[in-house]
């Protein structure tokens, strides 16, 4: 039972990546839009470009991160030898 809700939690594909990226940034940008109106000026708008930032790091960690599972799952099943 666990272990079906747990696999919720995990990303799996480069789509599913995409989707909680796209969400990330929908809410950075709103945060930053919070921000130029709380801090007008240059201090606003510094606020604004670190949440894009983020997003920015966020995604690109979690992109590489699939990229390295995948790989090192292909490696695990080329290692193992098929049994017919």
């Amino acid at each position: 039972m666990w272990q079906k809700v747990k696999r919720l939690f995990v990303i799996k594909t480069r789509f599913e990546a995409y989707l909680i990226i796209y969400a990330l940034a929908l809410g950075a940008m709103t945060r930053g839009a919070h921000y130029t109106v709380e801090y007008p000026g240059v201090g606003g708008y510094l606020l604004f470009a670190a949440t894009a930032g983020a997003v920015f790091l966020g995604g690109a960690k979690i992109l590489d991160a699939i990229r390295y599972e995948q790989d090192a799952k292909k490696a695990e099943e080329a290692e193992t030898p098929a049994s017919d």
